[in-house]
């Protein structure tokens, strides 16, 4: 499964960016914030996380950036069951933070989840993590009131996740080439 935006492709892993992938998920500023768990560091680890059964139903894509010398890793984004829900969760490399990307990739994702029949879709954010919050809120994400416990790897230790929900239902869908609502 491939996704298109104005300007990123999201794709699965292929062998060839296990080096990249791996170098870009061991940043430490990545690891930080991720709320799901260890993500592979060595290629060896990435080879067997990419090569695991998936749910269709449940994509995980990486984020290109489409440029003219080649594309550019920018970060990843999926879907996954954690705690009974449906959750949304995505990295961005460092260096291209503060882009727009993450608004781009999260929209497109969504637009995909209610294609896929998904009518709810949860996401959540760290109290010292301010930008995810500007994204998921920009994104259609409403404040559930919930805070939750997520064990993060990165700092080793449990931390408070404020929870964000995305009604399927009632969201207008967007043109993920243009990031402009679809009519319905």
């Amino acid at each position: 499964m491939f996704v298109r935006t104005e300007r990123l492709f999201l794709r699965p892993g292929w062998p060839e960016d296990f080096d990249e992938l791996v170098e870009a998920i061991s940043d430490e500023a990545v690891q930080r914030n991720l709320g799901v768990g260890e993500m592979p560091r060595s290629s060896r680890a990435m080879r067997e996380y990419l090569g695991k059964p998936r749910d269709p139903r449940l994509p995980h894509f990486f984020m290109y950036l489409r440029a003219p010398d080649g594309p550019q890793l920018v970060g990843g984004i999926g879907l996954g069951r954690i705690e009974g829900d449906i959750e949304l969760g995505y990295w961005i490399v460092p260096s291209h933070r503060g882009k727009g990307f993450a608004g781009e990739a999260v929209r497109a994702v969504l637009d995909q989840a209610r294609t896929l029949g998904h009518r709810r879709i949860v996401a959540s954010h760290f109290a010292d993590n301010p930008a995810t919050l500007g994204v998921l809120e920009a994104s259609g994400f409403a404040d559930s009131g919930e805070d939750r416990e997520r064990f993060s790897v990165g700092r080793g230790m449990p931390v408070s996740a404020r929870i964000y929900v995305a009604d399927l239902e009632h969201r207008a869908p967007v043109n993920a080439a243009n990031g402009a609502a679809m009519m319905a």
